[in-house]
């Protein structure tokens, strides 16, 4: 039988009566596990176990994360170095990483004849390391990683693609994405869409000075550095929207394709194209 986890996000409308339906609609397909600290919202439900979530992610077959995009990023956290598969269940705005919606939770019933289709989206490895090069705080990122002072000050840094220096940019920011997070951040910055089956790491330039900056892929091989060279105690860094981490005097920030995917489960072997047709390309009618 499989071993399911929901990783609820309960300030999202829907998403409470989301994940007890769930709970009802696999009563019988699956042994299911919620972090303990929900357990009031589940007292009824005596079929379901209760846990610390970073230990029941551990030996669960799948993760079913219920909100919208940023529940299933900070699901995604849990889920370093597992073997899980990550569901998405939209209840939130857009949804876009999200398989299925609120009213389409009958297809939950396939999970466990298997049919539905895998898709391993690349993760980044994102480090603070000092003047000699020590790693001194690392992340993993799903969607992006910012980088950019308080209150959008312009700011002076460096870009370096292994040891080659690509070039010196004065901007608001830079964001680095996976494909993933092609349709997020990066998307409003002004950066291209791409297909997250592909490997790869987008840069865009937050309002960058200049006439002639523009949005550049790199080889997922790449290691890429950004220097700041702006003196000031308010440059910062930002991992997949979470809270921003400021960088010291002389410290730099190296991102590169990380060890660890993520296996996101798409129901309907098309969720990329019809949540792009259906969730930005909206203004164009039939």
């Amino acid at each position: 039988m499989l071993k399911i986890a929901v990783f609820p996000n309960f300030q999202k409308k829907n998403a409470v009566y989301c994940a007890r339906a769930v709970c009802e609609i696999l009563k019988d397909e699956a042994e299911l596990y919620i972090d303990r600290k929900y357990k009031s919202e589940f007292h009824d439900k005596k079929w379901v176990n209760f846990g610390d979530f970073y230990d029941i992610v551990k030996n669960m077959d799948i993760i079913m994360a219920i909100g919208g995009d940023g529940t299933i990023l900070r699901c995604a956290r849990y889920m370093k170095g597992c073997k899980a598969e990550l569901l998405g269940i939209n209840t939130g705005t857009l949804g876009f990483m999200a398989s299925l919606e609120i009213n389409q939770l009958f297809s939950l019933k396939n999970l466990a004849e298997h049919k539905y289709t895998v898709r391993k989206r690349m993760m980044l490895d994102i480090c603070i390391c000092g003047s000699d090069d020590k790693k001194i705080s690392c992340w993993e990122a799903l969607n992006d990683v910012t980088v950019s002072r308080t209150y959008s000050k312009i700011f002076d840094f460096d870009i370096y693609a292994d040891t080659f220096r690509l070039g010196g940019y004065r901007a608001d920011g830079v964001v680095f994405s996976t494909p993933t997070g092609s349709t997020a951040y990066a998307l409003s910055a002004g950066g291209p869409v791409i297909e997250p089956d592909l490997e790869c790491i987008e840069m865009n330039l937050i309002c960058p000075h200049s006439l002639f900056t523009r949005p550049m892929i790199f080889s997922r091989d790449r290691v890429i550095k950004t220097v700041p060279l702006t003196e000031s105690a308010d440059i910062y860094i930002s991992v997949d929207g979470n809270e921003p981490v400021v960088l010291e005097k002389n410290q730099y920030i190296m991102i590169k394709k990380s060890e660890y995917s993520i296996n996101l489960i798409d129901m309907h072997d098309n969720t990329f194209f019809n949540s792009l047709n259906k969730k930005l390309v909206n203004s164009v009618k039939k």
